[in-house]
């Protein structure tokens, strides 16, 4: 059985028929002070698998902690957690002393709760393998560069695909080796939440179309920065593709502003820029009896 919560239950329905599951719906009801109250079914088979993108994770965190606690008491032996969005991934160090790891402190609560985790293009820095991230549970991380690839190839003809920074890299060159695009990276500079500097690389933009391609963006400062140097420098148009759209406060006008004329993003989190499904993919992982390495498509 695949338990989907109401704020993804479309996505979730989706995964569920890919793989051949039921799917019933959690029930959620949040008190005025900010509790959840949660119901599961009250029978349980012995594996049960929650869906849920963790997108606005304080909350949801909470609930998929008393979900799986009750799912356990309710008879299930073994928890898989579909998060298309994995949050907390971001910070794998302390920069400075006291401050929270949360990498690793999320990691190791998702693990003592979930047998298998299965999520899409985490936003890992120094760890390269999600299992680091995620110990003792069976962590699967999959690549929707594949997807993107081929979405991109239908849009646009001989793009140039750009990344934001170093850390890109790797998985923009993924997307324009597959697609036949060429790829080049910035160099980024983060000054605070919302203050970026961009440099970008030494290439003739002139009368060129730029996609820039990014895993996650959240207020999307850095795509709009980039955009706009992009035009400076004489691209003719500029779009926007993301596995991960979370796009707080005005980040599409924002985008728009800086002279972006598409953005696009998977649906891994639900947002009106969603073009490309990623249950045929969840449910490739889902299904797979062998265990995959982190990373693996």
């Amino acid at each position: 059985m695949l338990l989907a919560f109401p704020d993804y239950a479309l996505q979730s329905q989706a995964l569920a028929a890919a793989a051949g599951l039921r799917c019933h719906i959690v029930d959620v009801h949040r008190f005025p002070d900010g509790e959840s109250r949660v119901k599961l079914p009250a029978a349980l088979p012995a594996e049960v698998v929650f869906c849920r993108s963790l997108d606005d994770p304080n909350a949801k965190l909470i609930e998929l902690l008393l979900a799986a606690a009750t799912a356990r008491e309710l008879g299930a032996m073994q928890l898989t957690l579909v998060a298309p969005y994995l949050c907390y991934m971001r910070q794998d160090a302390a920069f400075s002393p006291g401050e929270a790891v949360s990498q690793s402190i999320i990691g190791r609560f998702l693990a003592a709760h979930f047998d298998r985790i299965i999520t899409v293009d985490p936003h890992l820095h120094r760890v390269d393998e999600l299992c680091v991230a995620i110990p003792s549970a069976s962590a699967l991380a999959l690549s929707a560069a594949p997807l993107v690839a081929d979405f991109l190839k239908t849009r646009l003809r001989s793009p140039l695909l750009m990344g934001p920074d170093s850390e890109s890299r790797r998985w923009v060159e993924a997307i324009a080796d597959r697609a036949g695009f060429g790829a080049a990276v910035c160099t980024k500079t983060r000054l605070g939440d919302q203050s970026v500097t961009i440099v970008l690389p030494d290439v003739d933009l002139s009368g060129r179309q730029v996609v820039l391609v990014d895993d996650v963006a959240s207020t999307g400062a850095t795509l709009a920065r980039t955009a706009e140097q992009c035009r400076e420098r004489g691209a003719t148009r500029v779009d926007v593709m993301v596995t991960h759209g979370l796009f707080v406060g005005d980040a599409i006008p924002a985008l728009k502003r800086a002279g972006v004329s598409e953005v696009w993003s998977t649906d891994s989190v639900a947002h009106s820029t969603n073009v490309i499904p990623l249950a045929k993919l969840l449910a490739e992982g889902l299904l797979a009896r062998s265990r995959s390495p982190a990373h693996g498509a």
